[in-house]
């Protein structure tokens, strides 16, 4: 270690300072290794104290801040940084461009905490004309980071193209690649239909030499694509994947990503509660933004999903929706306050949220960089609305969603959309609604093939009860609505007791009526149904006679396969006829004493019940609650 003489200051001579601030670079710049760098600068640091270096202790203060802003999320660790890069402000030449760059560094770490982006737009101005290349590509990406709200994307884009030409200048590889990667998150945020090129060109250039921290964003932009295609048991493995590389590059929001990619996973197929434990955990965790109030409104969701409204209506609460900042995260939130508002029916809350909302109806629900994304802002909107009851504009509002969402190319989120246009339609036009009807069966379709169990609906106190339970008998099987949810289930025994139960709410009928099928309409005007009556056992016999010629003809055609076909309607309709009728076409008596009625009743309404379940456990869960079985049978809606 040699000694060296200065302006009249002693300083000492460590190559090992050079070569840690050579080494802090390149980790961070070159390779975005953010656990290294820090590891190098925080070195350097305390060397460039030890030598008496004032440029090196600036230069080791400047990396210590990283790429993102507030990498350093616990307490102690950005207060010691930030205080690091004043004291090192204090002692260099304020016109030098590493003065520069820490002014630009310790405004946007301010306006970031703040919410705002003010003070780092007016330096940012004041760096373009300073000819300083490295200070200018900092000052716009730092500002890029700093309007990461919904209402800058306009700006936004300007800033990351602008970077990209600066990265010409520098010729710095790292600045190129942020550039481009600000721009494709960009580009994400606003449902561009050409983002995808834009991810292409990172894995291009990341496919030649890995960049750890710009790799970890377009791997989680991976997941979230994973996720929008529906393929969950994938985007899991995936996320799990990620987080082990935002681990790797020291990336802080590690952590976080997962939390909310996971949370996007289990939200879609309806097992949100399983999250309680996980985000109550996160929830405080020092490695979140300060702004981010996404975990919060997560948790006030998985609550509510849980049934524990009293924690959902408190952390509801906390969040003070007005005033969260507009962060990376603020659509997310908004899109939990709405979904928990609406579980909650909370009008209050979710006329407040479609307001605020209103301005975004066109952007996506993406979380962050690109983490996870929930669909079109137009189905928070209609969630809102469907709450608020405004049905109208939440129908109109639910179908935008369904077009943004096939746009998007995320299906789970368009199923999710159908589903409710469909619970929406029904209660504007009634649960008879052929397009309600509709709506609901190819939302039901789809999220099957995908996987996802879709949410019940939820009745408002002052809508609650108008629309009980149907039956509807077509052919083999019967269709069940309830609150604007439809199951389709194979015709049972079971399923025509539960049909005359259903269709005399509060009425009691005798086991052994129903067993016999001798029960009678309610002398008030209940609309009884009857498991097969005069009309349908003629429609049934004529339709056997038809069978009879239809078999007959194919078979002297050589037909088999579809004689086959029409064999098997022939005997299910045999079957039933026998089923319902006796001697003389008579409705069957039910032989035996009442208590074999009613075993034999019960017996088969439960299995009735496991089969509606099985389809649907939400109107399942509602029957099992509401039907009575006993000697007499009854159906009690709540």
């Amino acid at each position: 270690m040699g000694v060296a003489q200065r302006s009249g200051v002693l300083l000492l001579s460590c190559p090992d300072l050079t070569l840690a601030l050579v080494l802090g670079e390149r980790a961070l710049f070159v390779n975005g290794d953010l656990q290294t760098a820090r590891r190098w600068f925080d070195s350097a640091y305390r060397l460039a104290e030890l030598c008496g270096d004032p440029s090196s202790l600036a230069r080791a203060a400047l990396g210590l801040g990283g790429i993102w802003v507030h990498e350093h999320r616990t307490c102690a660790e950005s207060e010691m940084v930030r205080a690091r890069q004043r004291h090192a402000l204090s002692l260099i030449d304020p016109r030098s461009s590493t003065a520069l760059r820490l002014r630009v560094r310790l405004r946007g770490e301010e306006d970031y905490r703040a919410g705002g982006h003010a003070a780092i737009m007016e330096l940012l101005t004041e760096t373009r004309g300073s000819g300083d290349g490295p200070a200018l590509a900092e000052a716009l990406s730092l500002a890029h980071h700093c309007l990461l709200g919904p209402g800058h994307a306009a700006m936004r884009l300007e800033l990351a193209c602008e970077l990209i030409g600066q990265a010409a200048v520098t010729e710095r590889r790292g600045d190129l690649l942020m550039g481009l990667l600000w721009r494709t998150v960009d580009l994400y945020l606003a449902a561009d239909p050409h983002a995808e090129r834009g991810l292409a060109e990172l894995r291009g250039l990341l496919a030649g030499h890995d960049h750890l921290a710009v790799g970890y964003v377009v791997e989680a932009i991976e997941v979230m694509l994973t996720i929008r295609a529906g393929r969950f048991a994938e985007a899991e493995k995936r996320a799990g994947e990620c987080f082990e590389r935002g681990v790797a590059a020291g990336d802080m929001d590690a952590t976080g990503w997962y939390g909310g990619q996971l949370g996007a996973i289990r939200w879609f197929q309806g097992r949100a509660a399983e999250l309680l434990p996980v985000l109550s955990e996160l929830v405080s965790s020092p490695t979140l933004s300060p702004i981010d109030n996404s975990y919060l409104a997560g948790l006030a969701l998985a609550a509510a999903v849980a049934g524990d409204r009293r924690a959902a209506a408190g952390h509801l609460a906390r969040l003070r929706v007005e005033e969260m900042p507009g962060s990376s995260t603020w659509l997310v939130s908004m899109y939990c306050v709405v979904e928990t508002a609406h579980l909650l029916q909370d009008q209050d809350t979710a006329a407040r949220a479609y307001a605020l909302l209103r301005p975004f109806a066109d952007l996506p629900v993406v979380a962050s960089l690109g983490v996870a994304c929930f669909g079109s802002v137009h189905h928070s909107l209609g969630m809102a609305a469907l709450t608020t009851r405004d049905l109208s504009t939440a129908v109109e509002h639910l179908r935008a969603a369904v077009r943004g969402n096939f746009a998007l190319g995320h299906w789970p989120a368009a199923a999710l959309s159908r589903w409710r246009l469909g619970q929406a339609l029904a209660l504007r036009d009634g649960t008879r609604d052929q397009a309600a009807g509709r709506e609901q069966a190819t939302a039901a379709r789809e999220a099957g093939e995908l996987g996802m169990v879709l949410p019940p609906p939820v009745v408002g106190r002052s809508s609650a009860g108008q629309d009980g339970c149907r039956f509807r008998r077509h052919g083999r099987h019967w269709q069940v609505e309830l609150g604007g949810r439809l199951a389709l289930v194979d015709h049972s025994v079971g399923m025509g007791h539960l049909a005359a139960l259903v269709a005399n709410p509060g009425r009691e009928i005798l086991a052994a009526d129903l067993a016999a099928g001798s029960w009678t309409r309610d002398p008030e005007g209940g609309s009884a149904q009857p498991v097969l009556d005069d009309q349908a056992r003629d429609t049934y016999r004529q339709r056997l006679g038809q069978l009879e010629a239809e078999i007959d003809e194919l078979e002297s055609m050589n037909d088999l396969e579809r004689a086959a076909g029409l064999r098997l309607e022939r005997e299910w309709l045999v079957a039933e006829l026998a089923a319902a009728t006796g001697i003389g076409g008579r409705a069957r008596p039910f032989t035996g004493s009442e208590e074999r009625a009613r075993i034999a009743v019960g017996k088969a309404i439960r299995r009735a019940l496991a089969r509606i379940s099985a389809v649907d456990p939400a109107i399942g869960e509602e029957l099992r609650a509401t039907v009575q079985t006993g000697l007499r049978c009854c159906y009690r809606p709540r």
